[in-house]
């Protein structure tokens, strides 16, 4: 099946309404580009607010599988439109259980690889004011998943995506979200996660510590 990309965005951190007037400052709300250009820090004109929960050099794109937003729709209409999960790339054909962590895509000029099960954060519930999306998203597993750069370049939005390289593991997007996640993993799950060299950090750190506990 073709994996296409059917939104391209980017996005500064900038204050936010939300709620009962309340304010933040995120760089959830992306602006749809026909073209960007990805560096080894992230695509140009494009960056989180809070570097500590966010960004750097293991996570410079965010994919989001555009599938999810038709079972989005079922739930509550027409409130969550594309780009809604702050994510820089919908695309379809590429869910979260059929993509490993360390799995190589080219798409335009650049290449990305996958390193991380995205962990939410309640600004996507802020944003999109919709009460308990967080725990629906987490629950659901569709969350999407981060990347980094392999080889920089320009992304248009009607780039051909180009798998280059499958990982020959079980451990998937959605294997990390059931292990972790979800609370599900046995050690052994935790050390096959991490046997993953193509993990990032800042998820590495994370099952470290869940198999301290």
């Amino acid at each position: 099946m073709e994996q296409k990309i059917v939104h391209l965005a980017v996005g500064k951190p900038k204050e936010l309404t939300f709620g009962n007037n309340k304010q933040m400052i995120s760089g959830i709300e992306k602006q749809p580009v026909d073209e960007a250009y990805l560096t080894m820090n992230g695509l140009e004109n494009d960056r989180p607010h809070n570097l500590k929960y966010h960004g750097g050099v293991d996570r410079t794109v965010c994919i989001y599988p555009a599938e999810h937003y038709q079972k989005w729709a079922k739930m509550f209409g027409d409130k969550l439109q594309v780009g809604a999960f702050g994510e820089n790339l919908t695309v379809t054909n590429m869910l979260e259980e059929n993509i490993h962590i360390g799995d190589k895509f080219q798409i335009g000029e650049a290449v990305i690889q996958v390193s991380e099960a995205r962990n939410p954060c309640s600004t996507i519930e802020k944003f999109n004011d919709i009460p308990n999306l967080y725990q629906i998203i987490r629950e659901t597993g569709y969350t999407g998943y981060l990347c980094r750069t392999i080889t920089p370049g320009k992304i248009n939005r009607n780039a051909k995506i180009k798998q280059i390289h499958q990982e020959n593991h079980e451990v998937t997007v959605a294997y990390c979200h059931d292990k972790v996640l979800h609370n599900n993993g046995t050690e052994k799950d935790y050390l096959q996660i991490l046997s993953v060299d193509a993990l990032s950090e800042r998820y590495r750190k994370q099952v470290e510590k869940t198999l301290k506990k």
